[in-house]
């Protein structure tokens, strides 16, 4: 094992706003905070000693989504008073789902509030499997004032549209406020998946979109770099299930990073990283 390491900053508590304090309450209430983890700083590669993230576990997902859902919007809230806009990036899936239609119900200044996507299949827009057609059905209903920058365009491929969503992509006003990440069963984050041959790519290039083939997952996609996702204030892995719990506590282990790309967000040179987990 490395030497003790040191935890993050913990993110700020959710303040109560009107209409959501006891919401807030509630979800903190279920909250059973679990002290972060011990990591190993061997075998972690291009960071070197790897940080601690926090964790934050919760007994059912409705009080993960409230809980998380208020540090959100605090973080653009506090990004808009500071800087006049919030810059968030978001992951797709079934548990981020029910995060953005909470989000959607928000008071906020969406209009001062940029979105894109942390990762996306190539695929139409209006496509089933689509990452852009779940935030528009989620989250962008609620907060349609909220501009929204698709990492997808109508190339035919990933290769031959990462040019011009490199373009898009550098113009927005970064760093990140915040990136929402998700991670699957065999440690991917992002679409950085351990069986793409894309992936030593993805962690070495210093631009901030790769496109990745993943073998055991279907159509070809458009992901953050392991450098993108450095570009953050503040980065939070969503994850729900026993089965997930499971998979992050092995990724936590000692090992290398591209066994399970997941053990990119808690290197050293990464932003703080913060683990909301509901049963």
């Amino acid at each position: 094992m490395g030497d003790e390491l040191t935890a993050s900053p913990p993110l700020p508590r959710p303040l109560s706003r009107e209409g959501r304090g006891e919401q807030n309450a509630t979800a903190m209430a279920n909250e059973a905070h679990i002290s972060p983890s011990p990591l190993a700083g061997e075998g972690l590669g291009r960071g070197g000693a790897a940080q601690t993230p926090e964790q934050h576990h919760f007994a059912d997902q409705n009080a993960m989504v409230a809980a998380l859902g208020a540090v959100v919007v605090e973080h653009l809230q506090n990004a808009i008073e500071q800087r006049g806009h919030a810059l968030l990036a978001v992951s797709g899936g079934k548990t981020p789902a029910a995060l953005f239609d909470w989000l959607s119900q928000q008071t906020l200044d969406w209009s001062k509030v940029i979105i894109t996507l942390a990762d996306d299949r190539w695929l139409p827009a209006d496509h089933v499997d689509s990452n852009t057609r779940l935030l528009r059905q989620h989250l962008l209903q609620g907060a349609a004032a909220a501009r929204f920058v698709p990492l997808v365009n109508a190339a035919p491929t990933p290769e031959k549209g990462l040019a011009q969503a490199t373009e898009r992509f550098n113009a927005l006003p970064q760093p990140f406020d915040l990136i929402l990440l998700g991670m699957g069963d065999d440690g991917h984050t992002a679409s950085l998946f351990p069986c793409a041959p894309q992936l030593q790519h993805a962690f070495s290039t210093s631009e901030p979109l790769v496109a990745m083939y993943p073998q055991t997952a279907p159509y070809g996609r458009i992901s953050l770099s392991a450098n993108a996702l450095r570009q953050s204030r503040q980065n939070i892995l969503l994850i729900s299930g026993a089965s997930k719990q499971a998979v992050l506590q092995q990724a936590l282990q000692d090992g290398p990073v591209e066994q399970m790309p997941v053990r990119l967000l808690w290197q050293a040179d990464m932003p703080p990283l913060a683990v909301y987990w509901a049963q």
